[in-house]
């Protein structure tokens, strides 16, 4: 299964790549097989600077552009993304460890997400009159672009979840600056030749890599007018720590999520089994919108139990060359995680029905099966059911009160996704009202987001800034403008003026 390893090209800046210098550098291997080493990856401090610059200059005529003229140019982007959606597939693959199948879903939202941004999400940002705002002037609402926006990409979904910033970021008028997560800085370098093959104007798209020290000086640089960040609590808490004292910087994190589905007595027993092993195992659990707290009526729950328990064992895990459904962990650290949750949870009294634990194939790589841990009585001090574990691990719960089920639901700090499975809508719609989540989907998954529908989510899932749909108005500046075209009237000036 060996691969060539990708050339290495440097860092985008001002419509050219550039190499970095010095000795930072790091070895990208796959984590679905260990001899892969796909990139081998470089970071210069000061590249920050540069493209920063660059992005600053492009903006003053990009924004300028009419809005067809940047629609021209995201659609010969969208040309580009479906010519090579293959290739961006593979690459994804190779970097993460996903699944083919599921890559190849991720490549195809690419182009998907500028026809849905063109389509449906400028719609939300049209200019709006509003006669007589005052007595005779007209008001009107009209958006404007923000300035230098820096992007800072996940390794889950390392060209989806970007491109949902860029491409709002870009129609609106801004400039991008995009980091990727450095374990996925080959997908980052791919993102750059897919804009560099458009044929944008030099500095509108710009990419720099780097680990810590290089997202931090982007996110802080004087010259950057926003930040958009999708990734883990932890790390949007620095973000979010580093631009304290940056007032007019604008901030939209998206986080992570310890996702509750809720199957109650009456629900389509195949569905609810189906999709919450989607729910819990898809991307190997490395998704912020994953299914990991299951909570059953108690008439169901054996039935419910050894379904799920039966189906997970069963789920094809491996290369992601093959015909499976799961791939590895991202990394080693990924793996030390899943595992050490583990202990955390048996240690707290939960009972393992499905212990998850270290695979060995053929290649090497970072691979682990599903566990499963039934919690008898919810533990409002516990680490594995309150904490996000982004690993194939769920936590399933028996209640036979729908109040209870709700209550376990938002016993958690964050508050992404909920699902509700059953035939009784006026149960969603209690569902809906009371949970305290972004997110609230009937007899569905939760992961598996639509791009036509804003996504975030409440407490330490997200700053209030959902993404999707909604991605334009974190973009965009409202400016209320007043009119005025009537002739001067003398006899309306205000008493103490007299005009000369």
């Amino acid at each position: 299964m060996s691969l060539q390893r990708l050339e290495y090209k440097g860092n985008y800046i001002g419509g050219e790549f550039v190499k970095a210098s010095g000795s930072l550098s790091w070895e990208k291997q796959s984590p679905s097989d260990l001899k892969d080493v796909v990139f081998e990856c470089a970071e210069q401090y000061d590249h920050v600077d540069h493209a920063v610059a660059a992005a600053r200059e492009a903006y003053a005529s990009w924004r300028k552009l009419s809005l067809d003229e940047r629609k021209e140019y995201l659609l010969k982007l969208k040309a580009v993304y479906i010519e090579n959606k293959e290739k961006i597939a593979e690459i994804i693959s190779r970097e993460t460890g996903k699944v083919y199948w599921e890559t190849l879903g991720e490549a195809g939202a690419l182009a998907n997400k500028i026809d849905i941004t063109i389509n449906e999400s400028l719609k939300l940002i049209a200019e709006q009159k509003i006669a007589n705002a005052l007595p005779n002037v007209d008001g009107y609402v009209r958006f404007k672009p923000r300035g230098v926006m820096a992007i800072v990409g996940p390794f889950n979904f390392p060209a989806h979840l970007p491109n949902g910033h860029i491409i709002p970021a870009l129609i609106t008028g801004n400039t991008v600056v995009l980091k990727p997560s450095e374990v996925t800085p080959a997908t980052g370098q791919l993102l750059a030749e897919m804009f560099h093959k458009a044929g944008f104007p030099k500095g509108v798209f710009n990419m720099v890599q780097g680990r810590v020290e290089t997202g931090k000086r982007l996110v802080k640089h004087e010259h950057v007018d926003g930040v958009l960040f999708t990734g883990s609590y932890d790390v949007g808490l620095k973000i979010s720590q580093d631009v304290i004292t940056h007032y007019g910087k604008l901030v939209a994190l998206e986080m992570g999520g310890k996702n509750a589905s809720i199957v109650w007595s009456d629900a389509d027993m195949d569905k609810a089994v189906y999709e919450t092993i989607f729910g819990s195992y898809a991307s190997t659990g490395q998704r912020c919108s994953c299914t990991s707290r299951i909570i059953v009526h108690k008439k169901i729950k054996d039935e419910f139990l050894k379904r799920f328990h039966e189906t997970a064992k069963k789920i094809k895990i491996g290369h992601w060359k093959e015909d499976v459904f799961c791939g590895p962990l991202i990394h080693d650290q990924a793996v030390e995680k899943y595992l050490r949750f583990q202990q955390i949870a048996l240690r707290e009294g939960a009972e393992s029905i499905m212990r998850g634990k270290v695979l060995e194939f053929s290649h090497k790589g970072y691979y682990v099966s599903p566990s499963i841990y039934f919690i008898e009585k919810p533990n409002p001090t516990s680490v594995f059911e309150k904490e996000e574990v982004f690993g194939p691990s769920v936590a399933v719960y028996a209640v036979d009160d729908f109040d209870e089920a709700l209550r376990i639901a938002n016993d958690t700090s964050y508050g992404l996704a909920a699902s509700v499975f059953t035939k009784d809508k006026n149960k969603y719609i209690k569902a809906f009202e009371d949970l305290q989540v972004g997110n609230v989907n009937w007899n569905r998954a939760t992961c598996g987001a639509s791009s036509k529908l804003p996504f975030g989510g409440e407490k330490k899932s997200g700053n209030d800034r959902p993404s999707g749909n909604f991605a334009v108005y974190y973009c965009t500046t409202p400016i209320a403008c007043l009119e005025d075209q009537q002739h001067f009237d003398p006899k309306a000036i205000a008493k103490g003026i007299e005009l000369q």
